[in-house]
Order: structure tokens, then C-alpha cells, then sequence
């Protein structure tokens, strides 16, 4: 059984993967459960792994034939495969909720219902549109290295927003798996960092500071509106930071 205070195990992969992803993973749930928040530290990495599927399907249709649109779309479908939509669920959850109901009580409510709203299609409309043109003009050059940074960096503000903002909500996901500590974060942080600086060099340094000021944005709207955060909250800031990073990288090409 490994050490649940330890700052990282080879267990904790698996768990990630077994939570961000519908990958037929072999994962010990006790051990998954003795490490709780321990184990985000591997969320970069489950990330990265999610990329690369998104990437190789991506590359099988452009080896077929198929145009940079279509190969864009089939990209960001298996994505969703992948994770089983469990981040764009939380981004339609999060937007129906805060903007959605009148005080703090009423939108965790909304959230948590299953129905979406208004607030929720249009955001996923707007997300799904962005994420498809961003990739159709990136997949025009080396994009490998780009959706293996992307996959590790925008699962930073998950971790990152589970270790400063308090839960909003007593039980559902967040609240199961326990908030990050501070030495989980860094470790995650200098993953993403080292896999930013191989695979987008200098494009790095303006990637890791837009990435802290739209999470911090994201957290303060968060903290203000419910009080803290929910697995929803945490999922829409992966969903945030994808669009934003890869515009970035859209202008910075």
C-alpha cells in the first residue's frame, strides 16, 4: 500500500487516468482513495495522454485525406471520447449556474441538476467553435508538440483552483476527492512547465503567465458568486484554458 502522505506513487497515474479519462485503466480504488488530492499531481500527465489519442486520430484523418476542418472536429470528438465530456460538462454546469440563479444557494442548485440551460448550450456552442477553428489553422503545422502542451497545461488550473479556493458545496466530486496541497501543486506546476519549455520553447513565456491571470479571473468570479468551487468549477477551467491557450498560440504562430 503505498504512503497516502507520500508526494507522488506510481498508483497515482492510473488514478488520474481513471478519473479525468473513460480509458480502460486498471485502477486500485483503495489506493486511489487513501491518495485522494495526492495523485493531481498526475493530471498534467493524464492530460498529456489524452493529447496524444486527440492528436493521433487527428493525424490518421489528415493521412487520409480528409480536409484540416474535418481532421480539426474529429480531434476535438475524441477528446470528448476520451474524457467521457467531463470537462465541457462541467463549462455547460458552471455557466448555467452562475449566471443562472440570483444567489449562491440557488446556483449550486442549477448546477447540479442534469438539465442544461441556455448559459450552458451557448457556452459549449462558442467553445466548440473556437477550439475547431484554433485547431483547423494549427493543424496546418507541427500540432503534435502543441496538443501535448495544451493537454498538460490546462489541467494545471483544476489543481491549482482546488488548492486555493474552498469547496462551495459539502459532498460531489471536488469535495471526494479532497483539495491539493501546496507540494502537489508545484509538483504539477513544474510538469507543466518542463513540458511547455520542450514542446513550445519561448512561446512559454507568455503561455504559463496568460494561463495564472485566466485562472485567477475564473477563481475570483467562482469565489464570488457560490463561495468557492465544485468538480463543475474545476472542469469548466480546463475548458477555459484550452480556448485560451490555443488562441494564444493561433497569434503567436
Amino acid at each position: 500500500m503505498p504512503n497516502d502522505k507520500a508526494l507522488a506513487s506510481l498508483a497515482d497515474l492510473p488514478a488520474a487516468l481513471g478519473l479525468l479519462t473513460r480509458l480502460p485503466v486498471r485502477v486500485d480504488f483503495a489506493i486511489a482513495t487513501a491518495r485522494g488530492a495526492r495523485a493531481a499531481w498526475a493530471w498534467p500527465l493524464a492530460g498529456m495522454v489524452i493529447a496524444l489519442f486527440a492528436a493521433l486520430a487527428a493525424s490518421l484523418a489528415l493521412r487520409c485525406g480528409l480536409p484540416t476542418g474535418t481532421a480539426a472536429m474529429i480531434l476535438i470528438a475524441t477528446q470528448m471520447i476520451v474524457t467521457g465530456a467531463m470537462h465541457e460538462d462541467g463549462l455547460a454546469d458552471s455557466l448555467d449556474g452562475l449566471w443562472g440563479g440570483w444567489d449562491p444557494t440557488r446556483r449550486l442548485a442549477i448546477m447540479k441538476d442534469s438539465q442544461i440551460g441556455t448559459y450552458g448550450v451557448l457556452g459549449l456552442i462558442v467553445s466548440v467553435i473556437l477550439r475547431w477553428q484554433y485547431w483547423t489553422l494549427l493543424l496546418m503545422g507541427p500540432f503534435w508538440p502543441l496538443a501535448i502542451a495544451i493537454g498538460a497545461l490546462s489541467r494545471l488550473p483544476m489543481i491549482a483552483l482546488g488548492r486555493f479556493l474552498p469547496f462551495a458545496r459539502d459532498g460531489g466530486l471536488s469535495h471526494s476527492v479532497g483539495r491539493p496541497k501546496t507540494d502537489t501543486l508545484a509538483l504539477a506546476t513544474a510538469i507543466g512547465v518542463i513540458v511547455a519549455a520542450v514542446t513550445i520553447g519561448s512561446a512559454s513565456l507568455i503561455a504559463l503567465p496568460v494561463l495564472v491571470g485566466v485562472s485567477v479571473l475564473w477563481g475570483l468570479i467562482a469565489r464570488n458568486k457560490i463561495g468557492g468551487q465544485t468538480g463543475d468549477i474545476l472542469g469548466a477551467s480546463q475548458q477555459i484554458a484550452e480556448v485560451v491557450l490555443l488562441g494564444l498560440l493561433v497569434a503567436l504562430a
